[in-house]
């Protein structure tokens, strides 16, 4: 058979021009050189990723060690330690989208792979049946089929569709051995895959632990400071000035939104009114009150103090809801109040939302009722997560109570 073959090629080097059979001409195979080679790219590409996750970690330590110098000034502490939690809590962010990616590249992955496990049962099916044929055919069949040819023409034809059934079958055989190089791909792809993903969980519960550890160090430095009997009358100074600066900023924002209102009702007469309904609740389900409005003792300063709003203990991210319609007049930071959000209803009526985590809304933005426009979170002067809510009416800090059923 061996030697049929060899005269059957050298036959065939003289018969170029002779056409095959279209049924066996091969189809072009999925798994390609290419294929592959871009599978141990994405392979190589996610053991580097793995690497660098591991060096990507936040360093909490190193991070409380920076702000060190800062603790002498409660104002630049507060805002640089926050500032280091808004950076930790972008990587959070990040890594979670990373975890979303990464499971749909797992699925993509884990499809691929019984995709070609179904190909590579298909071609072991496929070779089986073949290699039984042959086998129950012999050599002088192949012989009879030769020489029963009726012109020399006819003769290079069979010849011909011999050596393309040979060229046929070395080509199924590569295809074969190709997808089950590409199915050992896919399996090591799953694998890092999968490993990555792990390592990512960890990293966010790693970076959520770096956030909680700063919070609770920051608790500790402003209530630190405030106690401290040495600097307690500094304290209160610096206590009073930030309330007062938070006032002046509140003040030049009604002022603003005023004068822009004068310019609208000159220009066209439209300008926003509150119609007198009922607010909805700033929170959806956290409603435990922790300090009231009111006039209190400062908790660690132990000087009077008039509360202007009403503060709800909820978790971090809490949604925040905006009690009223309204125009956000300020979504953005201070030392004092952290990320906040204040909103005009109209009327000389307004209402502030502090210490937010995150916002959801910007300047100008017009706003629903019941809309979310923040996380809670403990920016600013905060030793705890918590929203601290204040209305505004012509000027000055009334009770929310006016305007919330409890």
């Amino acid at each position: 058979m061996k030697r049929i073959r060899i005269y059957i090629g050298l036959l065939l080097c003289m018969t170029m021009l002779v056409g095959v059979p279209e049924p066996l001409q091969a189809k072009n195979n999925n798994v390609t050189s290419a294929t592959i080679k871009d599978m141990e790219n994405q392979i190589s590409k996610a053991e580097k990723e793995m690497k660098d996750l591991k060096s990507s970690l936040s360093d909490v330590k190193g991070l409380v060690k920076k702000l060190e110098g800062e603790k002498s000034n409660l104002k630049n502490y507060v805002e640089k330690l926050d500032a280091t939690l808004e950076v930790v809590e972008a990587k959070i962010i990040d890594l979670e989208g990373q975890i979303t990616e990464k499971e749909a590249d797992i699925a993509f992955t884990q499809k691929e792979l019984e995709e070609a496990k179904t190909v590579e049962a298909n071609q072991y099916e496929a070779m089986r049946k073949r290699i039984k044929s042959s086998y129950e055919s012999n050599e002088y069949q192949v012989l009879e089929q030769i020489f029963a040819a009726r012109s020399f023409h006819d003769l290079l034809n069979r010849i011909t569709y011999e050596e393309e059934v040979v060229k046929y079958e070395r080509q199924k055989l590569d295809e074969f051995i190709s997808n089950k190089e590409y199915i050992a791909l896919c399996e090591k792809q799953l694998q890092v895959e999968k490993e990555y993903l792990d390592a990512v969980k960890v990293s966010v519960q790693n970076e959520q632990a770096a956030v909680e550890a700063l919070i609770s160090t920051k608790k500790q430095e402003i209530e630190k400071y405030e106690s401290n009997i040495s600097t307690q009358e500094k304290a209160i100074k610096e206590y009073e000035a930030d309330i007062a600066e938070q006032n002046e900023i509140i003040k030049q924002l009604e002022k603003a939104v005023e004068e822009e209102k004068e310019r609208i009702r000159k220009q066209n007469g439209l300008v926003l009114t509150y119609d007198g309904g009922t607010f909805a609740f700033p929170l959806e389900s956290y409603t435990r009150v922790s300090d009231d409005y009111g006039p209190r003792i400062h908790p660690t300063l132990n000087v009077p103090q008039f509360h202007n709003g009403v503060d709800f203990a909820s978790p971090k991210g809490t949604p925040i809801y905006a009690a009223y319609n309204g125009v956000v007049v300020a979504a953005t930071y201070s030392s004092t109040m952290g990320n906040y959000v204040m909103i005009d209803h109209g009327d000389g009526l307004y209402t502030i939302y502090m210490h937010a985590s995150k916002l959801y809304v910007k300047k100008d933005e017009v706003v629903k009722k019941g809309q979310k426009i923040a996380g809670v979170g403990t920016t600013g002067r905060s030793t705890g997560n918590h929203l601290h809510f204040s209305v505004r009416k012509n000027g000055e800090y009334v009770s929310p109570w006016n305007y919330i059923v409890k």
